[in-house]
Order: C-alpha cells, then sequence, then structure tokens
C-alpha cells in the first residue's frame, strides 16, 4: 500500500478515564473495531479541572489512540457511548508528518474490512 498524503490523515485521539481496567476496556473495543490501529495507556495522570462550581483534582488514565481522519467520527461515537464520564475528554489532533510505512499500517488496521 502507498501512502497518499492527500487521501489519509493519520490522527492522535486522546482521552482520559479514572481507572486502568476502564482504559484498557476503552482501547481494546477501540481496536478491536478497527477504529483505531493501536492505543497507548499512560497512568497515572492527576487532573486538576473545574467540574459544577468546584476544582478538582483526580488521578485518571489516559488513552492516546492512533487513527484516520475517516474513522474519527466512528471513534468519538465508540468513546462517548462507551465512557461513563458525563463529558468525556476527546480530543483529536493531526500527524502532522510521521513515518510512512507507519502511517500506512495505521491506514491498513483501520480500513475497513
Amino acid at each position: 500500500m502507498s501512502l497518499d498524503a492527500n487521501a489519509v490523515t493519520v490522527l492522535t485521539v486522546l482521552t482520559t478515564t479514572d481507572s486502568a481496567e476502564k482504559a484498557e476496556s476503552l482501547a481494546r473495543g477501540a481496536v478491536e473495531a478497527r477504529l483505531a490501529a493501536c492505543a497507548q495507556i499512560s497512568a497515572p495522570v492527576t487532573s486538576v479541572y473545574r467540574w459544577n462550581g468546584a476544582i478538582e483534582t483526580a488521578q485518571e488514565w489516559q488513552i492516546l489512540f492512533k487513527t484516520t481522519r475517516h474513522r474519527y467520527e466512528a471513534l468519538e461515537a465508540h468513546l462517548i457511548a462507551a465512557h461513563d464520564y458525563d463529558t468525556p475528554e476527546v480530543i483529536a489532533t493531526p500527524v502532522v508528518r510521521g513515518g510512512t510505512a507507519y502511517l500506512e499500517w495505521v491506514a491498513a488496521e483501520t480500513a475497513a474490512l
């Protein structure tokens, strides 16, 4: 497969959750459904945020998904449906540059069968 930079945009998509088990479940579900080629879990991180008028501090696990622009909508819908947060963080960042073989792998792994 030859990567056409105009046809495939690879994204990294970040979300967080409050346990390692939930993070693995979100990661595994997205990869099994081919919504992401890979998901990396980092933890714990400390998040400080305002929620319902109060400043909160919590330990969270970050999940970084590798996907394509074409699969983003389905990945976002999956994360929101599977997540137990009222307002889950779902942030996508385009990959500006990357190794051609790796970007091709992401595209292949997220292609519909």
